[in-house]
């Protein structure tokens, strides 16, 4: 009885097991990081310092690479002195209070007809006056306030920082080497977007149609593929590549501890199709 039992058991287990594969497939996938950024300087200049170093984790803004920054640094701090100077306004300020009681007394005594017209009228007049330098001292501050914050952008340019989260993948230049801006000039770092990672899979035409986005797909690295982790379909290509008869679909896998390999080969499972 025990062994009628016991067949009955594998053979049910193995009408489950065909029952799944005839709505699962299988296909050959790659796993790649979502984004990879070669980081040039924007600026021509000697590259002065490289922070990090290759499989060092970055988080976006950080700075990774500076070059050499001195005559920017002293632009930067003459320019807030001059933002910052108080001396032109204090200037103004206590001339037009001596000048408003000179004012003051006059046009009192102009009432009185002890002072001409003429004479309270060219007080008025130097009063106007000191209030007009002290609109221009306030403009001229204004003015170094702007200056100091383009000197600060041109300061940031010989900083360059991570454009997001990921891992230095490669150092392309050192300190003491000339920098450019520009693809075919020397750049500096390869940087790689780890989490989330971008599933590349092939596939038939026959199954055009059928992917819908944000579905999930179970995918198995073939560095172990005794581990699968879970993506979620984000891309599917509306054309068919007419030579090869196949299509394009891209996943993605969260991966917040950078556990997951990239470059790797991997196998998606796609139920129900």
């Amino acid at each position: 009885m025990k062994g009628r039992w016991g067949v009955f058991v594998c053979l049910k287990v193995m009408l489950c097991f065909m029952c799944v594969s005839a709505y699962a497939s299988s296909f050959e996938c790659l796993i790649e990081p979502s984004k990879t950024v070669v980081l040039s300087s924007p600026t021509t200049g000697l590259l002065d310092r490289v922070s990090v170093t290759r499989g060092d984790r970055v988080k976006k803004g950080q700075v990774l690479a500076t070059l050499d920054s001195q005559v920017e640094q002293s632009a930067v701090n003459a320019a807030r002195f001059k933002s910052e100077q108080l001396g032109p306004m204090r200037l103004a300020e206590n001339k037009i209070l001596f000048l408003t009681r000179k004012f003051e007394r006059q046009r009192n005594l102009a009432v009185d007809k002890l002072v001409s017209i003429q004479d309270r009228d060219n007080a008025e007049s130097e009063l106007r006056l000191a209030e007009a330098e002290l609109l221009v001292a306030k403009e001229n501050r204004q003015i170094a306030k702007l200056e100091l914050l383009q000197q600060l952008s041109l300061l940031s340019l010989r900083s360059m920082r991570s454009p997001f989260d990921g891992v230095v993948v490669e150092q392309l230049a050192f300190p003491g080497e000339m920098v450019e801006p520009g693809v075919s000039k020397k750049s500096v770092l390869k940087i790689a977007q780890l989490n989330p990672v971008k599933v590349h899979v092939i596939l038939p035409k026959k199954l055009f149609g059928k992917i819908k986005i944000g579905k999930d797909v179970e995918v198995f690295p073939e560095i172990n593929n005794k581990v699968s982790y879970i993506a979620e379909i984000k891309t599917v290509d509306k054309l068919i590549d007419a030579g090869s008869g196949t299509f394009v679909v891209y996943l993605e896998i969260k991966n917040a501890q950078f556990s997951i390999p990239t470059g790797v080969k991997c196998n998606a499972i796609f139920n129900d199709i």
